[in-house]
């Protein structure tokens, strides 16, 4: 499948819906190969950031410590 977009002067781009259809996702992994550009459907945006995250903790345990924060604050000053 071909599809033509056109690049706004902000260096936006309208994925047009067909394409949007075939990748099944909100949210794409840019790879630039030369001058070819390859968009990648991401399921996880987790999964998309780990690259990222390389020795550092956990989605689940940061989330899991920004919850216990929340629930401390709640107990400690809350009215």
């Amino acid at each position: 499948m071909t599809v033509t977009a056109k690049i706004t002067s902000k260096g936006q781009l309208t994925i047009p819906r067909a394409a949007r259809m075939a990748l099944k996702s909100n949210t794409v992994e840019v790879e630039i190969q030369g001058d070819t550009v390859i968009l990648r459907p991401v399921k996880s945006v987790a999964g998309a950031l780990a690259s990222y995250a390389k020795g550092k903790e956990t989605f689940a345990e940061v989330r899991a410590k920004v919850w216990q924060e929340v629930a401390d604050e709640k107990a400690g000053g809350a009215p």
